[in-house]
């Protein structure tokens, strides 16, 4: 009477081999099921590519001469679309191994001779799966890791929005003005045709340019008339202060050029800095544009918004001095070509 296989319990682990030789699938089948891992053998190394393309395996043992396609060939295909495979070859002859430059650029974790014991074959699968669950478990670590750095970078953010919206009760002037200044740079930044991270950096930074008035006091935000001198002085402080605040947080890196730098002027007689030309960060540059623009449309408690041509002349005559002129350029084709968004933008943030 014919004994049954005995197989350990269930590693867990899926292995798949591709062989073109139905006998070593099925000694490969016995050998692993026996070892408790979960065994899915075939024939054809054309479907091998569409099963791990559909389905999970940890692991792929493969022929590496096999027709209609040779092992390197699967492996090339799948390696297009899935990086991680653990996959080994076998050969059937120590001089017909793959080339060393081939099993480097595939990313084969190894090969060995094909026996009738499949020993070395063995251990190089058990020294894959350590490999595997070790890799798993610094995953695991480091999504968790993650959570927990995006659950403190959403507190952080949301006590900086906290401090954005005490400035805005704080000024009646701030209320609405972060909002315009974020999205007139990411008009002007689509215009230029930078990157989706540098937009980004322009919408956050637009947002936050102005947190440093938490640290002015409310006499000053308040006043309805001209600043004199002394509390001008003390308004150019905010850039500073806002950089200062924002330090302290990786999160905000990108935006802190332009939280301190988006009064500085192109000839360098800005503030705090006085930085000119293209040593004022670029982005801080275009907040500038935005800034300055923001507020004379605005209404202020001491004049009315002005007018849009004298808005455009006003751009136009501190081009290459106040303003970088590339981007005092693009802001007016923008107010050419596209004011009903910018007209848009001043309703819904009004």
């Amino acid at each position: 009477m014919r004994k049954s296989i005995q197989e350990t319990p269930s590693t867990g682990y899926r292995i798949l081999a591709v062989d073109d030789e139905e006998g070593i699938v099925d000694s490969l089948s016995i050998l692993l099921k026996r070892s408790g891992y979960e065994f899915i053998g075939i024939t054809d190394p054309v479907e091998a590519i569409e099963r791990v393309r559909n389905e999970h395996f940890d692991l792929m043992v493969l022929d590496f001469i096999m027709s209609p396609i040779h092992g390197d060939k699967v492996v090339e295909e799948i390696r297009k679309f899935n990086k991680d495979l653990y996959i080994l070859l076998l050969t059937g002859h120590k001089d017909l191994a793959p080339p060393l430059d081939t099993i480097r650029r595939l990313d084969i974790q190894g090969y060995c001779e094909k026996s009738d014991k499949f020993d070395q074959l063995l251990l190089l699968i058990e020294s894959g799966i350590k490999s595997i669950s070790q890799m798993n478990e610094i995953k695991k670590i480091n999504k968790e890791l993650t959570g927990m750095y995006e659950k403190l970078e959403q507190a952080y953010m949301e006590s900086i929005q906290t401090l954005r919206f005490a400035v805005e009760a704080k000024d009646a002037y701030t209320r609405g003005h972060s909002d315009r200044v974020s999205e007139y740079s990411i008009l002007i930044g689509k215009h230029l045709g930078l990157s989706a991270e540098d937009i980004k950096t322009l919408k956050v930074g637009g947002l936050f340019h102005d947190i440093g008035k938490i640290g002015i006091p409310d006499s000053i935000l308040r006043k309805e008339s001209r600043l004199d001198d002394s509390e001008y002085s003390q308004i150019k402080n905010h850039p500073s202060i806002g950089a200062h605040i924002l330090c302290n947080a990786e999160i905000f890196r990108e935006i802190i050029p332009i939280v301190k730098h988006h009064h500085e002027k192109y000839d360098g007689t800005g503030y705090p800095s006085r930085l000119a030309g293209e040593n004022i960060p670029f982005l801080a540059r275009i907040a500038a544009v935005a800034d300055t623009f923001d507020a004379m449309s605005s209404r202020r408690t001491y004049r009315d918004a002005l007018p849009i041509d004298v808005v455009k002349a006003e751009i136009t005559r501190c081009s290459g001095t106040q303003f970088d002129p590339q981007i005092a350029k693009a802001f007016l084709e923008i107010l050419e070509t596209k004011y009903d968004k910018i007209q848009e933008i001043q309703r819904k943030y009004s």
